[in-house]
């Protein structure tokens, strides 16, 4: 198998990922969904509850590719702990910085002028930022100014911050922070085990998860139980973070907790294994069956393990690990013969449907962080309505002038989120044909 500087259909499969992700985040109305876009209430999956685990599937697939071949344990390689520790703890920055984007919790009570300044400096760094982070993706050096003024700006969040922010309700666990904390332990587990041993570690870890929420009892004088505010893991998540620092919809519970990342990291380590196995020397048609193969065997066994520890995307179970695993790499296998062209469905060259979902997966995090800050800002500019008492956000607006006249109600909501998908796509294509790949 030929692998070029970027891999067409890991693209393509990151990019199909993001993009699902932006429209199931962003319907226009949460009660008008159409039900595949919705995720599961508790047990169960939906094509919905693939869209994560897909992308934790996918990172876990660079990881060979981005850190290279070695000899696990091998001292004459040492450890990358700056770059692993330097990526992870910008990708959980920026989960918490989302969290608390634009308003940073800024306490009522303070002056007009501070908040001004709050959004000036706010707006310094990104633009400063997101300047110094394209001129290292182009290799060109950034002006002197660029690197003052987001250090400057920064600084003077923090120390505005000290007085004016309030942290007391900041959702610790998130999308990106487990992101970043897949990609760290998955490396890590990469670089440091055999092949044999990582694989071994990855069934102790979801057989040991199986025992947790099943056989271990709940502090507090309660049995062993799957429910969402009294398993184990609900328990341990408000022991650490509080319930102010959770998912503020459910509050006790958070669907990023901490003790469901380590199967979550189960799910990076599928992909490693899957990257690893492309990157043999074996011909193509070999790792596409062994590819279609192995995950016909993890959908089924994820679906007979559902039968006693059932597949629930909410607290990752270990059953869902391997349904969504086997997925996974399914998808994969179709996608390089759809993309790749291989298996005498076409040429080599690229595909024209394809070119929206590379846009995408070549600038993955970018598009779903400028998502996210697109979302919030909608929701942040408000004014009141006719009623002293209705108070009218520029999302609302939006919505209700231009989707839900011209549309049913679930198509409304459906062609608001597929608004989202496409603005972010032009800014995301803007960075794409300067050849501007961002990296966090």
């Amino acid at each position: 198998m030929h692998h070029p500087k970027r891999w067409d259909s890991l693209d393509v499969f990151r990019g199909v990922t993001i993009a699902a992700m932006i429209l199931v985040n962003n319907p226009g109305d949460w009660s008008q969904t159409y039900p595949l876009l919705l995720h599961a209430d508790w047990h169960g999956c939906t094509p919905t509850d693939w869209v994560f685990p897909f992308f934790l599937f996918i990172l876990g697939v660079a990881i060979p590719f981005s850190l290279g071949m070695r000899e696990p344990g091998s001292t004459a390689q040492p450890l990358p702990w700056r770059r692993l520790l330097r990526r992870s703890a910008s990708l959980f920055g920026l989960g918490l910085f989302l969290a608390l984007f634009p308003e940073f919790r800024f306490r009522e009570d303070q002056a007009n002028s501070l908040r001004l300044l709050h959004f000036a400096l706010l707006a310094a760094a990104m633009i400063s930022g997101f300047i110094r982070m394209a001129d290292t993706a182009l290799n060109r050096e950034s002006q002197p100014i660029w690197r003052y003024l987001t250090f400057g700006s920064i600084v003077g969040m923090v120390l505005l911050g000290i007085f004016c922010y309030d942290f007391s309700y900041l959702r610790i666990p998130g999308v990106l922070q487990r992101i970043a904390l897949v990609y760290l332990l998955a490396s890590l587990v990469y670089l440091s085990l055999p092949l044999r041993s990582q694989l071994v570690l990855g069934a102790l870890i979801l057989l040991g998860y199986w025992a947790l929420l099943t056989l271990v009892p709940v502090p507090g004088g309660l049995a062993p139980n799957l429910e969402p505010e009294t398993n184990l893991g609900a328990w341990l998540d408000r022991a650490l973070f509080t319930e102010n620092h959770l998912w503020r919809t459910a509050k006790t519970w958070d669907p990023e907790g901490l003790l469901s990342t380590l199967p979550a990291v189960v799910t990076g380590l599928i992909g490693v294994w899957t990257g690893m196995w492309i990157r043999g020397e074996a011909a193509w048609r070999d790792k596409l069956r062994k590819l279609a193969g192995c995950g016909a065997v993890l959908v089924a066994l994820g679906l007979l393990w559902d039968q006693v520890f059932p597949i629930n995307k909410k607290i990752w179970t270990s059953s869902y690990v391997l349904y969504v695993g086997g997925l996974a790499q399914i998808f994969l296998a179709v996608l390089y013969v759809l993309v790749e062209g291989k298996g005498g469905l076409g040429s080599a060259s690229p595909k024209a449907w394809t070119a929206p979902f590379r846009i995408f997966g070549t600038n993955a995090i970018f598009a779903f962080a400028l998502s996210g800050i697109f979302t919030k800002l909608l929701l942040a500019i408000r004014w009141e309505g006719a009623s002293t008492e209705a108070v009218i956000t520029l999302r609302g607006w939006l919505y209700d002038t231009c989707f839900v006249p011209w549309f049913s109600p679930l198509n409304a909501s459906l062609a608001f989120g597929l608004f989202n998908v496409a603005l972010i796509l032009f800014f995301t294509w803007l960075l794409y044909r300067q050849k501007v790949f961002l990296k966090v």
